[in-house]
């Protein structure tokens, strides 16, 4: 594909697809930086097809084995596709695509830049062990802040036929993340909002499926409640031996704080433990010093009042 060619189709692209470019002009950065500060990682954001990111090389003969690419979306968004144009030469196209081959695109809500921190990242696409177009594009229904290329050439390892092993250059013309821009919406033209009871209220951009829900509620779009006898995230905590009386307690809410007002130098407090038995403890009012000893027992350090915690049961 020529450089005209190559322009046309990123206009084409960006116009036709509902979905927004959430990569453009963003801030990238790279594993490895070229001599004199050429092929900068922001250039595979600026939509400009004469300039492109280019790391250090790695291989058998390369003092490093991997070699990363990382874009900082600038926030958390559902996420659609990624389509990343590779560097071409005249003549050489079995060999930029030898040199592409086996890479990995992971998306991350946290900041990554350890090998192991991006593998322990979501994989979103794994190339291989065919050779990759110079075009290539995948759907990766994800949601996430980083989206990072990833390859690598390691020693002792064997490597299916056509793939570069020595000399490998990652070289990125343009990558281009597109999904929703606006929060917490899904759907092609990213105007369906996304369940309220979704965690962090964010979806699935193509159907609206929740990645997880908000305490007190499960189901694919969270809107069911938990089972009569259950609460906290995912259902995982029973109420059962923890609330007084044996009664049920509230799925959204599973403590709060009560007050004891105070009404003497030395008193004896009662507090809720989490058996549901009530025990009985002596606290002697301190209004000057150290206050460590309230904070043991969760006690304010105003001297008006004791605080203490007990689950919400209803």
């Amino acid at each position: 594909m020529d450089f005209k060619n190559i322009v046309v189709y990123l206009l084409g692209l960006i116009s036709s697809n509902a979905y927004d470019d959430l990569s453009f002009q963003k801030v990238a950065s790279q594993s490895s930086s070229w001599y004199d500060g050429l092929y900068k990682a922001s250039y595979a954001v600026d939509r400009n097809t004469s300039t492109w990111a280019r790391m250090l090389e790695i291989g058998r003969s390369s003092h490093s084995k991997t070699a990363w690419w990382r874009v900082d979306l600038g926030g958390v968004y559902s996420i659609y596709s990624i389509n990343i144009l590779f560097k071409n030469y005249d003549g050489n196209e079995n060999r930029q695509r030898g040199r592409f081959a086996g890479f990995s695109l992971y998306v991350s809500n946290t900041y990554v830049s350890t090998i192991s921190d991006i593998k322990g990242s979501t994989l979103c696409y794994k190339d291989g062990p065919q050779l990759p177009p110079l075009n290539f594009t995948t759907t990766c229904a994800e949601c996430g802040r980083y989206v990072i290329f990833y390859n690598e050439r390691l020693d002792r390892v064997t490597y299916p036929t056509n793939y570069e092993v020595v000399n490998v250059y990652s070289e990125l013309l343009e990558v281009i993340v597109q999904g929703c821009n606006k929060a917490y919406t899904y759907g092609r033209n990213c105007d369906a909002p996304c369940p309220s009871n979704c965690k962090d209220n964010i979806c699935h951009i193509d159907h609206g499926t929740c990645y997880g829900c908000k305490p007190g509620w499960t189901g694919l779009y969270c809107t069911i409640t938990f089972r009569k006898g259950w609460h906290g995230v995912n259902c995982s905590q029973q109420c059962v031996g923890h609330c007084r009386d044996n009664s049920t307690c509230n799925h959204l809410i599973s403590r709060r704080k009560t007050f004891l007002k105070q009404k003497s130098k030395t008193d004896k407090v009662k507090f809720s433990c989490r058996s549901g038995s009530i025990t009985e403890q002596t606290v002697t009012t301190v209004t000057t010093g150290d206050f460590s000893h309230y904070q043991d027992l969760s006690v304010s350090k105003d001297e008006n009042t004791y605080q203490t915690l007990s689950q919400q049961c209803l």
